[in-house]
């Protein structure tokens, strides 16, 4: 198993609709995908900014491909991130999962 992590940050006064984006567009998105097993999305405020983790499992190196392409650590991200988003991370972080309790 493969977990992939992006991170991104919005202005904290709009993480409340980015949230409600993430759950309407981007889980059912993911959810979408055969091979992924989990997704969560993690939020942590922090002064005037809010960040974000969403932290996905997938079963193969093959399922993140359906889901990002050919160059797996790309981040990947929808036409409206633009109206909440701070920056554009270029890559994720992947790690395999080599213990689970």
């Amino acid at each position: 198993m493969i977990v992939r992590i992006w991170h991104g940050r919005t202005k904290r006064s709009i993480a409340d609709a980015y949230t409600r984006f993430l759950e309407d567009r981007a889980i059912p998105d993911y959810r979408s995908v055969p091979g992924i097993i989990q997704v969560e999305v993690l939020r942590r405020d922090l002064g005037d900014v809010s960040h974000f983790l969403t932290v996905t499992h997938w079963e193969s190196e093959e399922a993140i491909q359906s889901f990002a392409g050919s160059d797996t650590l790309k981040a990947k991200y929808y036409p409206e991130d633009k109206g909440y988003l701070l920056e554009f991370e270029s890559e994720v972080q992947h790690f395999e999962v080599v213990a689970n309790g």
